[in-house]
């Protein structure tokens, strides 16, 4: 199975980073296709996009400047698939793609993805305390995964602490 394409640019407002697609993203070739997963969803009811988008339009994002990629972009059916190189890899690549594109606020979608990323064991919601690519400001949100088992509400208050957050940033962006 083949990775999936990142969905990122220039003058991203927010690069979102998952874990790794599932077997259903890499299968489908879209971020977030599992039908179980709740990222879409979570998007719109948080405010951080104007509707519901399917999968099939996980490109569009970046129209409304946001990205998608994930720490290791081969498809696995968990996260415990993946191996310490791959992650290893995947945290190097991850680094330089933030360096290059330089997107505002990176959100890293699981407390893990954060720390496989940081190296930080104690990581809370929102944004951290210390920045790993001066520049960006690395947030935590939960992860938008079936198996997360927050409540929705809270879950939605974090994206909805994101979405303030890029209105802020978006703000002192146009001054």
């Amino acid at each position: 199975m083949e990775a999936i394409y990142d969905h990122i640019d220039h003058n991203l407002d927010i690069l979102f980073v998952g874990y790794n697609p599932s077997i259903r993203s890499g299968e489908t070739g879209h971020h977030y296709a599992n039908p179980t997963n709740r990222f879409w969803t979570i998007l719109f009811e948080s405010g951080l996009t104007p509707r519901k988008y399917a999968p099939t339009e996980d490109f569009k994002l970046v129209e409304l400047h946001y990205g998608l990629t994930n720490i290791v972009s081969k498809p696995t059916v968990g996260a415990a698939d993946i191996t310490k190189e791959e992650y290893q890899k995947g945290r190097t690549e991850l680094k330089e793609k933030i360096e290059h594109f330089q997107p505002r606020i990176v959100c890293f979608v699981g407390k893990g993805v954060y720390q496989e990323y940081s190296g930080v064991r104690q990581v809370g919601w929102g944004i951290q305390n210390r920045t790993i690519v001066e520049g960006t400001i690395d947030f935590v949100a939960p992860s938008s995964s079936g198996l997360v088992r927050m409540k929705k509400e809270e879950i939605l208050d974090i994206y909805r602490e994101l979405n303030t957050l890029r209105n802020s940033v978006v703000a002192q962006k146009v001054k």
